[in-house]
């Protein structure tokens, strides 16, 4: 059984293909463009080569996010044009808000839809979450 998005997908495939944008996936740099649309691959919060410590929730939401918005400009977007996030979270109830006071800078308005889930950890140690999302371009 289909549910409502894919019905409404599967609906506006024959119409998009008419149109001539086509459906076919591009690959660029942790980037999936299909049509209008872009899927980021899961960014996490922490990279060695960026920054030789993990340091906390904070600075690893922000690093996340520069690397979005950097990887969202690249493939001529934006923050303004995402349209869901997802964020996998190391101890939610404790990085929560610090995570959400960080994120809310970088969607200070018309902010996008949002899931999130607790996860015990990362294959990088100190690693404390994980960011995807889902954006549009012109």
């Amino acid at each position: 059984m289909m549910n409502a998005a894919a019905l409404a997908l599967a609906a506006a495939l024959p119409a998009a293909q008419a149109q001539g944008t086509g459906w076919k996936k591009q690959m660029a740099g942790g980037v999936v463009r299909s049509g209008h649309l872009l899927f980021l691959n899961g960014i996490g919060g922490w990279y060695p080569e960026r920054r030789p410590k993990p340091g906390d929730v904070k600075q690893q939401t922000a690093d996340a996010l520069t690397i979005m918005k950097e990887s969202l400009a690249k493939a001529g977007s934006s923050m303004e044009n995402v349209l869901k996030v997802q964020v996998a979270l190391v101890d939610p109830e404790k990085n929560w808000e610090p995570m959400n006071d960080v994120y809310n800078t970088f969607f200070p308005k018309d902010r996008p839809a949002r899931s999130y889930f607790g996860s015990t950890g990362f294959r990088r140690p100190g690693q404390l979450l994980q960011i995807d999302c889902i954006a549009y371009v012109d």
